[in-house]
């Protein structure tokens, strides 16, 4: 799983590598990833949530308002 979380923050973010002139730059630009993966980025293998949103259904049972799991549809 960590290899695969990096594989995908490395292609993601490949463009804006270059960019980066300071720490600072480097650690913004992967804290508003992280934010984005964790909390908007759908995983085909969570439900087609984000892990965030799937750490919520696992521990309450409760899926997302609006969104219907796989198996309701």
């Amino acid at each position: 799983p960590q290899e695969s979380f990096f594989g995908h923050m490395k292609d993601e973010l490949a463009s804006e590598i270059p960019e980066w002139t300071s720490f600072e730059a480097a650690k913004a630009s992967i804290d508003r990833w992280m934010d984005y993966y964790n909390n908007d980025r759908c995983q085909w293998d969570l439900a087609k949530l984000s892990p965030n949103e799937y750490y919520h259904y696992i521990t309450t049972g409760e899926y997302p308002a609006g969104m219907l799991p796989l198996w309701v549809k």
